[in-house]
Parts: C-alpha cells; structure tokens; sequence
C-alpha cells in the first residue's frame, strides 16, 4: 500500500488510497472497486469504515454503486468538475450583506448528517441577508463544524467577511474546496424567512442546498440558500461542442 498519512482517520486514508489508485490508472474507468468487505478485512477495519470510504468516493464523484452488483469507477470523472464561480455569486461585492446571527448552537439533525457530525453535536452557523441594488434578495445560513470556531474564529465575528466566507475559511483553516455540489428544490416559507424577505403568508420560495467538500470529500460548509419569488435566483451559460 502506498504511505498514506496516518494522521487522517482511517476511512479517509483508504478513500484516498482507492483515489490514488484510480488517478494513476491502476482502477481503469468502469472498474469494479474493492468492496466493503475485501476493504475491511484488507485495511482491518470495520465494515462500517469501509462504507465511509467507498462514500467519500461517491461524494466526490469518482466512484458510482449499482445495487446487487457493486462499486465502480465512473467512465467520466470529469463531469463532476463543472467550470462555475469557485465562490459562489451570492456574496458579490456589489451585494449588501447583513449578517443577523453567528454563534456555536446544537446542529440540526439534517445538518450533523450532511457535515457527518454526530447527531447533538456543536456547529457554526452564520446567518446573513444579502441584497443588490436591483432588490433581489436571499437569505442564507451556512454551517460549519464545531471544531472551526476556534481554527476560523472570525465565523463567529457578525461582520461581512472580506473576500467571502468560503474564501475566509480555506485560509484558516488550511483546506481547500475540491468541488461543490449544490442541490435546488422549493417550498413554503418558515416564518423567519418571510419575516427576513418581507413576504406574505403563504409564500413559496426556491432553496438551494450547497455543500463545500475537500479533497477527501469531506464537507467544511453546507449552505442553504433562500431565493423569494418574483427575482431569478440564478442564471448560468454554458458551451456546447458541435
């Protein structure tokens, strides 16, 4: 096995053995990975930890899993790698940003899952309320986990952080975003959003849930992201080959 630092958890070091083996060619695409219990008894692991790795994978992309049948590399990697803003258009500089609250409060249950936290344990979260000058506005909250109020003490800081929040925290805490995958859906208001962006009741709005992982898949920073009616969330142009 190649050296793998053995300072990351364990999961995270057969994720990335399994990565390195397929960046080098060694697991061609459309090649059946390891399974959870060749992974285990291999890595002498729980079969647990051997599903956390094969989903770091999955997270990122690489791998894909077929029920019945098992885990492959996927013939197009590439796909995952769409070329949008790194930062996200949310936080322009040419947007006012309020932030309403930035504090350490027991995660969500969904939020623990989607950070891969423990369910009652501590994350940051970041609210803020950004506007331009045409009166499109969105409300987004941001989590984070617990361990960063320290390493990137300034998220609990209810001022606008220059350059943008992702941008802040890769800088602290000394990680950078390997991809983001964002989801879109809609639904009714809560009453905090229609109290934010001034909405009526009933009201719809269109949500963007935002997920920011490293190199090992993990996820540093969830967002969601509150878009009222009547305003385009987002517009997005892309090349097609003839």
């Amino acid at each position: 096995m190649a050296e793998i630092d053995e300072g990351l958890p364990k999961y995270l070091r057969i994720s990335r053995y399994l990565r390195e083996q397929i960046e080098r060619g060694e697991l061609a695409p459309g090649a059946e990975v390891p399974s959870e219990r060749e992974l285990a008894a291999r890595w002498k692991v729980a079969r647990p930890t051997a599903a956390k790795a094969l989903n770091a994978l999955r997270q990122q992309g690489i791998v894909e899993s077929h029920r019945g049948s098992g885990t492959y590399v996927v013939d197009r990697p590439a796909l995952m790698r769409e070329r949008a803003p790194r930062y996200g258009p949310s936080f322009a500089e040419d947007r006012s940003v309020t932030v309403l609250e930035a504090a350490v409060v027991a995660g969500p249950s969904e939020v623990n899952d989607v950070l891969g936290l423990p369910q009652g344990s501590a994350v940051v979260t970041r609210k803020r309320l950004s506007a331009s000058d045409s009166g499109a506005m969105e409300l987004v909250i941001s989590w984070f986990p617990g361990g960063f109020a320290e390493s990137a003490a300034l998220l609990l800081d209810a001022k606008r952080l220059p350059g943008g929040t992702l941008r802040y925290l890769e800088s602290a805490i000394g990680r950078s975003v390997a991809f983001v995958r964002e989801r879109v859906g809609a639904r009714l208001a809560t009453a905090d959003e229609r109290r934010h962006l001034g909405l009526s009741r009933p009201a719809a709005v269109l949500v963007r849930h935002r997920t920011a992982h490293d190199v090992d898949g993990v996820v540093i920073e969830f967002d969601e992201v509150v878009h009222p009616p009547g305003h385009w969330a987002f517009q997005r142009e892309y090349y097609t080959r003839s």
